[in-house]
């Protein structure tokens, strides 16, 4: 730590700024997902452009956070963090005073850079600035701001869109944005830089960007021939970057991590898998309970804010309990437990009842708040502080990258079977057949996530030190 020893870290502080970034970033998405429909109807977007308004987003987010992680690294962790949340607030009002679909998708994208300096930091700084004694209680507490973000965003996203319109998500998160800027410049002073006399691999992040950005638009666009070139592009752009990244000697992701650290490896396995089967989701039911049954943006939030919610309780007791249960036990049942909920939601219908529908996103929840936070901390808690940076980025990056999945396979089944049309109670049947295999599709993922979660191996000892 460049500043001085721990003590001069106002903790409590720091924890504040941290949980508050954690809380506004996916406040942003959820409330947005909320919105979609009353942008559709104002910028004239179908269901599938419309959710390039969350994937532009993604992609961009999940392409930057490695890099980043390993800068972050390097020059430090509080500056990123703080250009971040810059970056992340300009992107935010440009998406206020966006008036085409083109614009507003653009904007996301440059949101989603903003997010990846951000993400790529937050979560090193909180593993290297608290006890490893504390660290799933530190861990859970801001797993619990995400998702209390998560639980606020739905209804707090439906009444502005319902009294103010949808760019008044914008403008409120881009207001809260300066805030947390203001902590971070008058409430955290100390830097962390464990790897300042790296060199950055620049050569291994443009393989790796490249690489990273075709996979994931290529996939999103299947199964098109031009898609179909670009994720074999990527794919084997990503085996040469593997190959780049154990010749060089300060790699911007240390190929190490994931072939001598069983744990590292496949708990981020998890991850990429349990976000790929959950993410989409409230996309989903957002189109579902708006334009098939016909509830208010406000309605539809307060519905969709139940499962979050369960996250959020959920996630602050799994993270405290994981500093003495094995990771791997609460997550692969976190894990299972998803499995179930989605199980529930293949069975919804044009006239499925409230109370159902509210039943499954309780068992989701609860699910999704057991694995969390036990897997962070067994993410972070299997590597050195020297790696803290990538470590987080690339947990970051297995998110992004599943939820970009996650939005790309309900994407794609709605196509199938609505084409570009407009959703409304008119394709209610196609579009209801289309929820059908979406959620059957990640309750198999999620099925096989439980396999990757458990073959982590035992509990981990490092601490960081």
């Amino acid at each position: 730590m460049k500043s001085g020893p721990a003590e001069k870290v106002n903790r409590g502080i720091l924890l504040v700024v941290i949980m508050l970034s954690s809380f506004f970033n996916p406040f942003m998405g959820s409330a947005v997902n909320i919105a979609l429909p009353s942008i559709g109807d104002e910028l004239s977007m179908n269901a599938v452009s419309l959710s390039w308004i969350a994937m532009s987003f993604l992609l961009s987010s999940a392409t930057l956070l490695v890099p980043f992680g390993k800068l972050a690294d390097i020059i430090g962790r509080r500056k990123m963090l703080l250009w971040g949340n810059l970056f992340f607030v300009l992107a935010t009002f440009l998406c206020s005073l966006s008036f085409t679909g083109t614009m507003l998708v653009t904007s996301r994208f440059l949101q989603g850079i903003g997010s990846a300096m951000m993400l790529s930091s937050s979560m090193a700084i909180v593993i290297t600035a608290f006890p490893h004694e504390i660290r799933g209680r530190i861990i859970g507490l801001n797993t619990m701001a995400v998702y209390v973000g998560l639980s606020a965003a739905p209804w707090l996203g439906g009444i502005l869109t319902q009294h103010l319109g949808w760019r008044s998500i914008f403008y409120t998160n881009g207001i809260a944005g300066l805030l947390v800027i203001l902590g971070i410049l008058f409430g955290v002073r100390a830097e962390w830089a464990e790897a300042r006399n790296d060199r950055f691999d620049f050569k291994g992040s443009l393989v790796y960007v490249t690489s990273m950005l075709a996979l994931m638009y290529g996939f999103s666009k299947l199964p098109g021939n031009l898609a179909v070139g670009l994720t074999v592009v990527g794919v084997v752009g990503l085996a040469s970057f593997i190959v780049i990244e154990q010749r060089v000697q300060f790699p911007v992701l240390s190929i190490n991590l994931f072939s001598n650290n069983r744990i590292f490896a496949f708990s981020n396995l998890a991850a990429l898998i349990n976000y790929a089967a959950t993410f989409g989701i409230t996309f989903v039911l957002s189109l579902y309970l708006q334009n098939i049954k016909g509830l208010t943006p406000g309605d539809a939030g307060f519905l969709l804010m139940t499962q979050p919610v369960l996250m959020a309780i959920t996630a602050s007791v799994s993270g405290r309990l994981s500093d003495r249960i094995d990771s791997r036990i609460l997550s692969s049942l976190g894990m299972a437990v998803i499995v179930v909920g989605l199980l529930l939601m293949i069975f919804l219908k044009t006239g499925t009842s409230d109370l159902y529908l509210i039943i499954s996103l309780i068992v989701l929840g609860f699910g999704f708040g057991l694995f969390s936070a036990p897997n962070t901390n067994s993410v972070m808690s299997s590597v050195g502080k020297k790696h803290l940076g990538v470590a987080s980025a690339t947990l970051g990056t297995m998110r992004a990258t599943g939820q970009m999945f996650s939005m790309a396979i309900a994407a794609m089944a709605i196509h199938v079977f609505i084409g570009d049309a407009q959703i409304s109670i008119q394709n209610a049947l196609p579009f209801m057949k289309s929820l059908r295999i979406i959620f059957l599709i990640f309750a198999i993922l999620c099925f096989f996530g439980i396999f990757a979660s458990l073959a982590r191996g035992k509990k981990e000892a490092n601490s960081n030190s």
